[in-house]
């Protein structure tokens, strides 16, 4: 069987603008997934360029930290359906329900995870841009999965302007609140850092109301880039008259993550350095000797 025929659609599990995903059966393996079909209506060419997008970026990517795209089939109204592993839980959740009780060594486990999935999208030329709790995915032995990759992009074409207008608010890096058009990896790496202050505060660090909040709450927190620290941030489309607030201390940084060692608040430091050139790469992260230390992940 193949396609349609070998697919059937029970319960609903949520809704979106152009998308609604559902429990279903592999008929075939009687295996359970999960069944996103995005909505060919409404779009004049047909199809959503996102959904385009996290079909060709799925196919691409295999590997334990990313969701798996099983198989794509259209129905009888052109809607695409993409058939992907079925992950019940999510980080957000977790974070949010406070009769999970989360200890260092999970945040660690599930960081080392979040790490490797961003690390395997980079490597293979991709950027994912919306990484946010609720859209990493957890399968019932508490392993972590990347999902959702309908704002990714090419990362191999340096020259090509793109949208500042991406990555949730709360996630969203100093280069793009400033309006950057140009940028790297480094917006990911921000994220998984705003995550990573996340899992340890079980509350959301950087939580602005609106895109002009969420540059004074960032700067009020990690300090005001100058092109001293930053060469160019002034040239930015956005950057204009800022208060000139001091990047916290070390000291600062333990008051406000009181349980973390040393070495999580260096790796901490290193995902959000405001200077995109400078912030940390996966891969200098991944080699972080928090990551080393007792307890093991």
């Amino acid at each position: 069987m193949s396609g349609i025929d070998n697919y059937s659609k029970s319960k609903k599990l949520g809704e979106g603008t152009y998308a609604v995903v559902y429990l279903g059966t592999q008929l075939s393996t009687n295996r359970e997934v999960a069944i996103k079909e995005i909505k060919t209506e409404g779009f004049k060419d047909g199809l959503d360029m996102s959904a385009i997008r996290e079909v060709k970026y799925l196919q691409e990517m295999k590997h334990p930290n990313i969701i798996e795209l099983i198989d794509v089939f259209s129905d009888s109204k052109q809607n695409l359906n993409l058939v992907l592993e079925v992950l019940p839980g999510d980080l957000e959740k977790v974070l949010r329900d406070k009769s999970i009780v989360i200890g260092g060594i999970d945040v660690k486990r599930w960081l080392l995870m979040i790490l490797r999935g961003v690390y395997h999208c980079h490597k293979n030329g991709i950027l994912h841009r919306d990484l946010k709790p609720n859209n990493l995915l957890m399968d019932p032995m508490g392993n972590l999965k990347i999902a959702d990759f309908g704002l990714a992009r090419n990362l191999n074409q340096p020259y090509e302007k793109l949208t500042s207008n991406v990555v949730t608010r709360w996630y969203r890096a100093p280069e793009l609140l400033f309006g950057a058009r140009y940028y790297t990896g480094a917006v990911d790496v921000w994220a998984v850092g705003t995550i990573f202050a996340e899992m340890m505060l079980r509350t959301p660090y950087l939580p602005g109301s609106d895109d002009a909040n969420q540059l004074v709450i960032t700067i009020q927190a990690l300090g005001t880039p100058t092109e001293d620290i930053w060469p160019g941030v002034s040239h930015l489309p956005l950057y204009n008259n800022l208060t000139v607030y001091p990047a916290p201390t070390r000291g600062e940084l333990r008051r406000r993550f009181a349980a973390a060692s040393d070495a999580a608040l260096e790796l901490l430091e290193g995902m959000m350095i405001m200077n995109p050139g400078k912030r940390w790469t996966c891969e200098e992260a991944l080699l972080s000797r928090y990551f080393l230390e007792e307890p093991l992940p």
